[in-house]
């Protein structure tokens, strides 16, 4: 990869925007690249800590496994977002599972390197405190949503923001990019593919939404966001 490519990718990810081109070529010069295909493994939940990254191209699936084996999708990360940001927290091992969606282009560094990155640079620090807080208030929103929120609710709160993060325009209405099937909603949800599968088809008689072959498409936004602020 070009070096003056290299620093342009990392001065638009959300680690290192803002950060002067002599900070950028000191993080890339103790950075290393690394790709893997889709379906692969970039670590798994309890495993050490090795690695920070931030994603280049492609996306990635992040997963927890519960003590009774279900699993729970946490968030999908797309370009110039970081994965396994636990290791600037002092965690020693993987929370989670991160699966790549698509071929995925990283740029990594060790714990190490990157906690000194942080010592040396006040903007990367904050940078990286700015992106825990977006992390945890995203966890707090979806547990309220699961406390609070029926079943509907959650996924009509779910469906829209996919729809922000990794939507298209089409001629149908808001395609959501991401490979996404019902148990895909259900596990993000906290509900079960049964529900989703009765609200998805009702949805679906109505016009609101359109799904096959693992995609969604939204159809008619306004009538999904009515039903995810819906208070009775």
């Amino acid at each position: 990869m070009d070096q003056h490519l290299d620093l342009d990718i990392l001065a638009r990810t959300e680690l290192f925007r803002g950060a002067p081109e002599a900070v950028l070529r000191e993080t890339q010069a103790v950075s290393f690249r690394k790709r893997i295909h889709a379906g692969d493994v970039l670590y798994r939940q309890g495993d050490p800590i090795t690695s920070i990254y931030v994603v280049i191209v492609g996306r990635l699936c992040v997963t927890q496994t519960t003590p009774d084996g279900q699993r729970v999708i946490i968030r999908y990360l797309n370009p110039s977002e970081m994965a396994g940001y636990a290791a600037i927290t002092g965690t020693e091992s993987y929370p989670g599972t991160a699966t790549a969606i698509d071929d995925v282009h990283l740029i990594g560094w060790t714990p190490k390197a990157f906690r000194k990155l942080m010592t040396d640079h006040s903007l990367i620090a904050m940078n990286a405190l700015a992106v825990l807080g977006t992390r945890y208030q995203d966890i707090q929103l979806r547990l309220r949503e699961i406390a609070t929120e029926k079943v509907e609710q959650r996924i009509a709160h779910t469906v829209l923001r996919l729809a922000e993060q990794a939507g298209r325009r089409t001629s149908r209405g808001i395609e959501i990019t991401l490979p996404l099937s019902r148990q895909d909603i259900a596990e993000m949800t906290g509900t079960n593919l049964h529900s989703v599968s009765r609200t998805m088809s009702a949805w679906e008689t109505e016009g609101i939404v359109l799904s096959g072959r693992r995609r969604v498409t939204v159809c008619k936004l306004h009538a999904l966001a009515q039903l995810a602020e819906q208070t009775s």
